[in-house]
């Protein structure tokens, strides 16, 4: 029993540290930046004071809104993408996606690249060195609106700046049906009569406010918005903007391989560059604004000739198959925490589930159809167990009638009649605890991919990866999960009693603010548990009352 009473703490204590932790990510307040830090961090890449200088991260690097605002503009759109480019560094100041909701209204595209409407979220990129074109650069745009028409299979943006000494710089923009990579490429070329030695800098730059907000109590808080690195010799890292604020943030060193990304939930922008040696950054802009970005040097280019680079550009939703195909590692920006050894295949099953029948919360359904099955075994031992605890209650009630003076005398009868009878008192506990890190792993599936944001089940539940608009399903979880118990024998102890009946209404509260399809997921579960322990225990009960009668 006391065994019992240390798991029931031990349940409840994990679930007020889940509280507890997403309470206050919750509710923190947002970064505010050290407005006197107006120097870029350690990270050695090139930088000016003054807007319009030429640098990789200048420390004014967003111009004015008003400048950005009047700057003219063109639009692009695809069958996926619709952005805006201003003749303000050729930048990507504003990116749509058409066949994402809008958070506020499913019916509007997404919007992931902002330019101070909501958010301040640009792609930039420049030349290093003295009056060479950047990302302060006007550049020269076309007239109407560029469109991805039928038969096309791409539609490309060609911009023109010149700088000091005739460089001239194209810059291209290459969008392609069906994909959220964009091409960027820019030529060079030397106008000037001395070699020209340069590099080339592609950058990610934004505020620090997510851009979703979180849907109820456990939403998106929880994820991570900011820059992430990637190369071959250290693998995946975050950087926080806090650490960039502070000039903690820790970069990979240059190399050969590796990519940059801007992570948030479930979205991601990244620069891929597909072979060279490369130079990784950050800098904290001020006002809560960041940069991280990726610096390449171009070959030494003559008098009179011409050197080109090209780094993709993917904007779009956390698709892990297709980020997996697009660079090694990109897969990993969707973080599912310390569970991904479990969470990871648990979406592949997931996924080849839905594919079978065509609806996330029925691939949902399946996949707790199959978990029941594996965890079958164990499910059955512990509700034999429980059974058979439920035919012993009035042996224990008479044991501590005989004892109740005598706690130490008591609850050794009770292990000895435990030994005796050969029941575990703690069987009814294990499936519980081991479902829990499949329960949790579950819990970061649905919150972290995208394939759940706006995936609809059927009637009331449009959305799966947010709560149950009318808790519907939390209700339904909290009267299957007593009935559960009610199956279960009753503690002998009057106060486990009373605390395993306040379990359902503290899960079925705790739970209507999680995901529906992980509160489906439970209920369906719960269901099943159900039909299995009253089979279990019909069965067994009639045979203990078949050898009562022998006897």
């Amino acid at each position: 029993m006391e065994n019992r009473r240390l798991i029931l703490l031990l349940v409840f204590t994990f679930s007020l540290v889940m509280l507890w932790d997403a309470w206050t990510k919750h509710n923190q307040p947002p970064h505010t930046p050290n407005t006197a830090q107006s120097q870029p961090a350690n990270t050695g890449v090139p930088s000016a004071p003054q807007v319009g200088q030429n640098a990789v991260a200048p420390a004014a690097v967003i111009p004015a809104a008003a400048e950005r605002k009047t700057a003219p503009r063109v639009t692009v759109e695809t069958d996926l993408l619709r952005a805006q480019i201003s003749a303000l560094g050729g930048d990507i100041v504003r990116l749509e996606l058409l066949k994402h909701g809008s958070t506020e209204d499913p019916k509007k595209p997404y919007v992931i690249f902002d330019d101070g409407a909501q958010h301040l979220y640009l792609a930039q990129t420049g030349l290093i060195g003295e009056g060479l074109p950047n990302h302060n650069t006007i550049f020269t745009l076309p007239a109407d609106k560029l469109e991805l028409k039928e038969g096309q299979d791409s539609v490309a943006l060609r911009m023109e700046a010149t700088g000091a000494n005739g460089v001239k710089v194209v810059k291209t923009l290459t969008f392609h049906r069906g994909s959220y990579v964009i091409d960027v490429s820019k030529e060079v070329q030397n106008g000037g009569s001395a070699p020209l030695n340069t590099s080339a800098y592609f950058k990610l730059t934004r505020d620090d406010k997510p851009l979703e907000q979180s849907h109820g109590f456990f939403g998106g808080a929880r994820t991570f918005t900011g820059p992430a690195f990637y190369d071959e010799s250290e693998k995946f890292r975050k950087v926080d903007f806090k650490d960039i604020a502070n000039n903690k943030a820790k970069l990979p060193a240059p190399a050969d391989d590796g990519w940059v990304a801007m992570v948030q939930h479930y979205f991601v922008s990244a620069f891929l560059p597909a072979s060279g040696h490369r130079e990784f950054f950050v800098q904290d802009v001020g006002n809560g604004v960041f940069s991280a970005g990726v610096k390449m040097p171009m070959e030494e280019i003559a008098p009179g000739q011409k050197a080109s680079i090209t780094v993709q550009l993917y904007v779009g939703p956390q698709e892990q198959k297709k980020l997996a195909e697009l660079a090694p590692g990109f897969d990993l920006v969707v973080d599912y925490g310390w569970l991904t050894v479990i969470a990871a295949p648990l979406f592949w099953v997931l996924s080849w589930l839905y594919r079978l029948v065509g609806n996330w919360g029925w691939a949902i359904i399946a996949l707790t159809v199959l978990i029941k099955l594996i965890f079958f075994p164990l499910s059955a031992a512990s509700y034999k167990s429980m059974a058979k605890m439920k035919t012993l209650m009035p042996r224990m009630k008479r044991i501590q009638e005989e004892y109740k003076d005598d706690r130490m005398k008591m609850n050794q009868e009770m292990m000895e009649l435990y030994k005796r009878e050969k029941v575990n008192p703690m069987g009814g506990c294990w499936p519980i605890l081991v479902q829990m890190p499949v329960f949790i792993a579950l819990y970061w599936v649905l919150l972290s991919t995208v394939e759940m944001r706006q995936a609809p089940w059927l009637g009331w539940i449009t959305d799966l990866s947010v709560k149950d608009p009318y808790f519907i399903l939390p209700i339904i979880m909290g009267v299957t999960s007593l009935i559960q118990v009610k199956l279960n024998p009753a503690p002998p102890d009057p106060v486990q009693a009373k605390v395993m009946l306040f379990m359902p209404i503290f899960f079925t509260i705790m739970m209507a603010w999680f995901p529906a399809g992980l509160v489906l997921y439970w209920v369906v579960n719960n269901l099943l548990s159900i039909g299995q322990q009253w089979y279990i225990t019909r069965m067994f009960g009639a045979s203990a009352s078949e050898a009562h009668h022998r006897t």
